[in-house]
C-alpha cells in the first residue's frame, strides 16, 4: 500500500482552511510541512482585510472587515469536535446573529445550527492550525516537477531547492488543474470541469441610522445582494455607535454578470442596492470592493460525501471545499478525508468525542 510516511516532507499548496487543516493533520503525524500561498499569510477565503481610510472628522482610521466566509456552522460529528477544540483554544467563538425582519432565513436555520466565527479575525483559526509549518508566503506556485528524488516546486519564477516526498494542492479547482495536467490528466480534467461561483464583496463604512444596530445579518430576496453583514456586531470586532461597518456579498449571478467591472463601479452599485433594499439613504464614509473569482463550489442540493484525491504511487493529492460539500466545513472535511487516505487508515470513531463537545460547548 502506497501510504504516507510519518517522517515525510510535504509541500501543501494553498493555505486556506483545507490546506491549513491538512497541514495540521500531517504535522500531528510527524510530517514536516512546507505551506505555500500567494497571500501574505494563511486563511484563504477565511479572510479579514484591513483598510486605511479617513473619517468625517478627518482622522486617519484603520478598520478590519471579514470579507470572505461570513461564518460557519458544524454539522458533521468530526468537524464539530474540531470546532470544539478551536473554541477551547480561543480562536473560534459562537455568534448568534440577529436577522433583519425582512431577511430570508439562514440556510441552516431549520437544523437549528449554531454559527461560529474565528476570533479576533477570520484568519485566526487557520493561523492556529498552520503553526509549526514552514511558511512560504507570497509565493504563487507556477509548476510542479517530479524528479527521481521527489517533488520540486516552482513558484514566482523560482525553483525551490527543497525536494518533497509528497505534494498536495489545496487550491480552487481552476487553479489546481494546470498544475495537475502534466502528472495526473484525469484529475486535471475533473478539476477543470468543477464549477465555482464568483462573488463580489464590498466593505464599507456609513453613519449609523435609526434601527441600523437592531440586526446583524440579512439575506435580501430581491436585488443584487445575497448577504448583508454588520461587521462591527461580530465578537471581538471594532464597534462604534455612530458607525456601521458593512460587508456586502453580491449574488453569484450578479457577480458573474459583472465579473470584469472596475471595483469602484461595483462598490457604488452595491451601496446603491443596499440603500434601495433598506428604503433609506446612507451617508457613506468609505467603501472598497473585492472580487472572489472562486468563492463557492456549485454542489447542488444533494448530499456530498467528502473526499480528497490521493495517488499513493505519485504521492500527489488534492483537497478543497469543492470536494467536501462547500464552505468552511466542506474544506475541513475534504482535508480530513485526504489526511486519512494519506495515512492509509479508516474513518476514526468520533461519536464519543462529539458527544463530549456537545456537552461542553453546546455544539
Amino acid at each position: 500500500m502506497n501510504t504516507f510516511g510519518k517522517a515525510s516532507k510535504v509541500a501543501v499548496i494553498g493555505a486556506g482552511m483545507a490546506g491549513s487543516a491538512l497541514a495540521r493533520a500531517l504535522m500531528d503525524e510527524g510530517a514536516a510541512v512546507h505551506l505555500f500561498d500567494k497571500s501574505r499569510g494563511p486563511g484563504g477565503r477565511m479572510a479579514t482585510r484591513r483598510c486605511a481610510w479617513t473619517d468625517a472628522q478627518r482622522d486617519a482610521r484603520l478598520t478590519a472587515f471579514d470579507h470572505g466566509a461570513p461564518c460557519f456552522s458544524a454539522q458533521d460529528s468530526a468537524f464539530r469536535a474540531a470546532v470544539a477544540q478551536a473554541v477551547h483554544a480561543g480562536c473560534v467563538t459562537n455568534w448568534q446573529p440577529r436577522l433583519h425582519p425582512q431577511s430570508l432565513p439562514c440556510p441552516d436555520a431549520e437544523q437549528g445550527s449554531a454559527h461560529f466565527v474565528a476570533a479576533p479575525d477570520m484568519t485566526q483559526w487557520c493561523r492556529q492550525l498552520a503553526q509549526g509549518a514552514m511558511p512560504r508566503w507570497e509565493q504563487a506556485v507556477q509548476g510542479l516537477r517530479r524528479t527521481p528524488r521527489g517533488w520540486a516546486v516552482e513558484s514566482s519564477d523560482v525553483l525551490w531547492t527543497d525536494v518533497f516526498d509528497a505534494v498536495v494542492l489545496a487550491l480552487p479547482p481552476a487553479q489546481a488543474s494546470p498544475l495537475l495536467a502534466p502528472h495526473q490528466r484525469e484529475w486535471a480534467q475533473r478539476a477543470s470541469l468543477a464549477v465555482m461561483q464568483p462573488c463580489w464583496t464590498t466593505m464599507a463604512v456609513s453613519d449609523a441610522t435609526p434601527g441600523s444596530h437592531a440586526w446583524d445579518l440579512a439575506r435580501p430576496e430581491p436585488g443584487a445582494l445575497g448577504l448583508v453583514l454588520r461587521n462591527e456586531s461580530r465578537p471581538g470586532r471594532e464597534a462604534r455607535r455612530d458607525e456601521v461597518h458593512w460587508v456586502l456579498h453580491a449574488k453569484a449571478g450578479w457577480s458573474r454578470a459583472h465579473i470584469d467591472q472596475e471595483p469602484a463601479w461595483i462598490a457604488s452599485a452595491m451601496q446603491q442596492a443596499l440603500a434601495e433594499w433598506l428604503g433609506a439613504p446612507l451617508r457613506w464614509q468609505h467603501a472598497v470592493a473585492h472580487r472572489w473569482r472562486y468563492a463557492m463550489p456549485h454542489v447542488g442540493r444533494h448530499v456530498v460525501t467528502p473526499s480528497g484525491w490521493w495517488d499513493g504511487r505519485l504521492r500527489l493529492g488534492v483537497c478543497g471545499d469543492f470536494l467536501g460539500g462547500g464552505g468552511v466545513e466542506g474544506a475541513w472535511r475534504s482535508a480530513h478525508a485526504l489526511a486519512l487516505s494519506m495515512q492509509g487508515v479508516a474513518e476514526p470513531e468520533v461519536a464519543e468525542e462529539a458527544a463530549l463537545a456537545k456537552e461542553e460547548f453546546g455544539l
